[in-house]
């Protein structure tokens, strides 16, 4: 049970709740924080003040006063008109994160909604009752307003929802869930509306398998250097301790584990005339740990966004205070999401290079051209790599950065948008290629392997060698190959390939 009280959530407890079905509540200090601004907007309601956002328009109409008995069909009125996304709904993981993200941050206590809200999106989440959400209309900048205006407009009934996986009327599924639909009071809207949760749950989702991505990258390079009879030297402990960089010394320290005890190694270790491999070997700690940091940073920022107040206005119960801001504008998200994706292309840029080499006959160590039994007649490992070419230049393509982009939205009044939403689902589109490039990378120096037998690579190479020869079995003739790739690639996906440094 993950209790809700707005600290910061790990990708690891946004995973557990988006993939696993871990349940929420909300923690009682957090009931009582959120009570306390409640009360705090509902004096100013009484006191009939003109606070934006609670007695007044929205964005260019900040300057119309709205009535006090037209407060509520105000904020239904809101929800309902920014409801228009398009697209293909956000699946179901990336919308039971962006629900956990905005109840969890309304538990901070500074955006004036009542528990009883947050308390049905809490229950909606428990069981299973999944808005259906367009993943296009969002610029990210007051926040992802249509993303989160179809989450909202599942709370009042209206709209689509998934339930227990299937697509139904929200209403009916409320109704099958056991729950009822919410009334929306001064504020609660836009309380709703405003925040980057949408950007966060696509973007925190892919980094999360990016992530494992750069560990298995790490366990394909090893595999790719056992096969081409490449030296270890490059990851001697004193060459990185010469350059600190931290992701640089934890991806050298993988790698020697996933190579101790290489026989291979040893078969030729005297005699062997090269004193250094090519770069897309011999600097993996120094491109993968890069990449590393990248996503450390990204992480880091996901998570303080996590535990924040991203509506607007917020209200401060100290004093009474309704102040206008703008946390909800979206780029830390958006800057660092383009980050994530910038490193990514190159992780994946490094694996083709190794791919090329363990296939090119010029340049694979005594290895058949293509990988291929008997090269002519077969084809072998040709067009895999031509797959690879083809994943890696689409990512290019994708990790051209959304944020440095401006498009003035609302008649110039939100004239800097942030684009976190677009980077966000870029993201999502390169980690999907990496994962089916480095699933070729993989059955490519596994093949190799086999034509180094009976020697052994080192202990971590052998066991991934093994986890994936149970999903794929050699290529003994030219076979169809896209379905070994969506398979590794799946494996990839949900964690199977154990690594030395999971364990360590």
């Amino acid at each position: 049970m993950l209790r809700l009280n707005g600290h910061p959530l790990s990708l690891a407890q946004i995973a557990r709740v988006a993939l696993e079905h871990e349940s929420v509540e909300i923690a009682a200090e957090a009931r009582a924080a959120v009570s306390a601004s409640r009360r705090v907007v509902e004096q100013i309601v009484a006191q009939r003040e003109v606070i934006y956002g609670v007695s007044t328009g929205f964005g260019k109409l900040s300057d119309v006063h709205i009535p006090p008995d037209k407060l509520e069909q105000l904020q239904v009125n809101l929800v309902r008109s920014h409801a228009c996304g398009v697209g293909r709904p956000l699946s179901e993981p990336e919308v039971r994160a962006m629900m956990l993200l905005r109840a969890n941050v309304l538990t901070l206590g500074f955006s004036g909604i009542r528990v009883a809200v947050i308390r049905l999106l809490v229950e909606m989440l428990n069981r299973r009752v999944a808005p259906v959400i367009p993943e296009k209309g969002s610029v990210g900048a007051s926040g992802d307003l249509a993303p989160l205006a179809h989450l909202a407009l599942a709370l009042l009934g209206e709209g689509d929802a998934f339930f227990e996986g299937k697509r139904m009327a929200a209403a009916d599924a409320l109704k099958l869930a056991g729950l009822q639909s919410t009334d929306l009071q001064a504020k609660e809207g836009l309380a709703l509306l405003n925040g980057t949760q949408a950007m966060h749950a696509v973007g925190g989702l892919a980094l999360w398998r990016a992530q494992r991505l750069a560990q298995v990258a790490d366990v394909a390079g090893a595999m790719t250097l056992e096969a081409l009879k490449g030296t270890p030297v490059a990851f001697d402990e004193r060459i990185h301790n010469a350059r600190p960089h931290p992701g640089q010394i934890t991806v050298a320290r993988h790698l020697r584990e996933l190579l101790r005890d290489s026989e291979i190694r040893a078969s030729h270790l005297e005699g062997d005339s090269r004193v250094q491999d090519a770069y897309s070997l011999r600097c993996i700690p120094q491109v993968h740990g890069a990449v590393r940091g990248a996503l450390a940073h990204c992480e880091e920022v996901l998570a303080i966004e996590s535990g924040s107040a991203t509506d607007n206005p917020l209200v401060f119960v100290d004093n009474g205070d309704v102040l206008s801001g703008g946390n909800f504008h979206g780029a830390p998200l958006a800057l660092a999401l383009d980050y994530a994706a910038i490193a990514l292309t190159d992780l994946m840029s490094i694996s083709e290079r190794r791919i090329d080499r363990l296939t090119n006959p010029d340049m694979n160590e005594g290895l058949p051209a293509f990988l291929a039994q008997h090269p002519g007649m077969q084809s072998g490992f040709m067009i895999p790599h031509v797959v690879a070419v083809a994943l890696l230049n689409e990512a290019k393509v994708l990790a051209h950065p959304a944020s440095i982009d401006n498009l003035p939205t609302s008649a110039g009044k939100e004239d800097h948008v942030s684009m976190g939403m677009t980077a966000a689902l870029k993201l999502r589109s390169i980690v999907e290629n990496a994962e089916h490039l480095l699933a070729i990378e993989l059955l490519a120096a596994a093949e190799g392997l086999e034509f180094r037998r009976p020697l052994r690579a080192g202990a971590g190479v052998e066991r991934a060698f093994a986890q994936l020869r149970a999903i794929a079995p050699r290529l003994e003739e030219d076979r169809v190959l896209a379905p070994d790739i969506e398979r590794v690639a799946e494996a990839i996906r949900v964690g199977k390939f154990e690594c030395e440094e999971e364990q360590s």
